[in-house]
């Protein structure tokens, strides 16, 4: 039998409708919204088609629930379009495909977002079946955006547990994506994945969430110390080989052998930059494509970096990320920030 290969992006699939305003308002004012754009969104699905954009030749799969309407075959065809592989991409009939309307603040480049879950409500581990799919690595998310998955299933703590179960089980490893929101229900959902990970790419209150530990100083900005303390925390709860742990000015990475190594992020132009919804899914797909294909962690962080760049080219979550290439060249145009080494 052939050796596996690729990635299986599982779980949340909708419909993004990115709103751009100029700062984010006061209640009962009306305020215009200076742009509207319609794009594929979710975990599952900016996974599979960043993956795609980064190396087109890449094997990817999808996995998840749409609603049988007019969002869940924009869905489809957008997959089709990429040639990602969806047969495991289920619509259902009664009810609406996800939808989020993620408003980007230009003043901030701050954004907030706003769903409904549709029939992402009712998926269940029963929809997970793992039996046909030849890929190396499952990419999960999104615990905390799905109410039946997020309630405990037969034995286990909730559906996320009883799915990574099964996929390790077929021989698949590991990657979790985490929605942002309460910490004390991140840590509820999330810390119980740990221990079937072998993989975690997540940001800096994410990663202080399940570590329940403060990584952002009294200002706001990250504290990059504690960020890999956190991280050391969190593979010791975990089966995780990789631990990553993103943030606007940089990123760390700590490894089950010891290694802490922090990187600052592109330094890309104000100018430059039309919104950050979907950054953090492209920096996930550059280090979750470069753990697939065994680059040094230094590589890997330096391309998930460059692909977050790329992406925030574009006010949509996917349209802007390019080829490993091309995303590696804006990194070698605009350099990378100095960030505090990890202590």
């Amino acid at each position: 039998m052939e050796p596996r290969r690729g990635v299986l992006s599982a779980g949340t699939f909708c419909v993004d409708f990115n709103k751009s305003i100029a700062r984010w308002p006061s209640e009962d004012t009306s305020n215009e919204v200076l742009r509207i754009d319609r794009q594929g969104g979710g975990s599952g699905y900016n996974m599979a088609l960043d993956l795609k954009r980064l190396d087109p030749g890449f094997p990817v799969e999808a996995m998840g629930l749409v609603g049988d309407d007019e969002l869940g075959r924009f869905l489809m065809a957008e997959c089709d379009a990429r040639a990602v592989e969806r047969s495991a991409v289920v619509a259902l009939p009664g009810g609406a495909t996800m939808s989020v309307d993620a408003f980007n603040v230009r003043d901030s480049g701050r954004r907030t977002h706003f769903y409904h879950q549709g029939v992402a409500a009712r998926m269940t581990p029963d929809h997970f079946d793992f039996s046909s799919s030849r890929a190396k690595i499952l990419h999960l998310g999104l615990p905390g955006a799905h109410e039946a998955m997020d309630r405990p299933w037969r034995e286990d703590a909730n559906g996320w547990v009883a799915v990574l179960r099964k996929a390790r089980a077929a021989g698949l490893a590991a990657n979790l994506e985490l929605m942002t929101t309460a910490a004390e229900r991140l840590a509820e959902l999330g810390r119980p994945c740990l221990p079937h990970l072998d993989a975690l790419i997540v940001n800096d209150f994410e990663i202080g969430a399940l570590a329940q530990r403060q990584t952002r100083r009294a200002d706001g900005t990250p504290d990059v110390s504690a960020v890999g303390t956190a991280i050391g925390d969190v593979l010791e709860l975990g089966a995780m080989r990789w631990v990553v742990a993103h943030f606007p000015e940089g990123a760390v990475a700590g490894g089950r052998d010891g290694t802490r190594l922090a990187l600052g992020s592109v330094a890309m132009p104000t100018d430059a930059i039309a919104g950050a919804n979907g950054a953090g899914d492209a920096f996930a797909a550059g280090m979750l494509y470069a753990l697939h294909e065994d680059w040094p962690i230094g590589d890997a962080l330096r391309l998930a970096h460059a692909c977050a760049a790329a992406s925030m080219r574009a006010v949509s979550t996917t349209e802007g990320v390019g080829t490993v290439a091309e995303c590696l060249a804006l990194a070698d145009k605009w350099g990378l920030r100095e960030i505090a080494p990890f202590r």
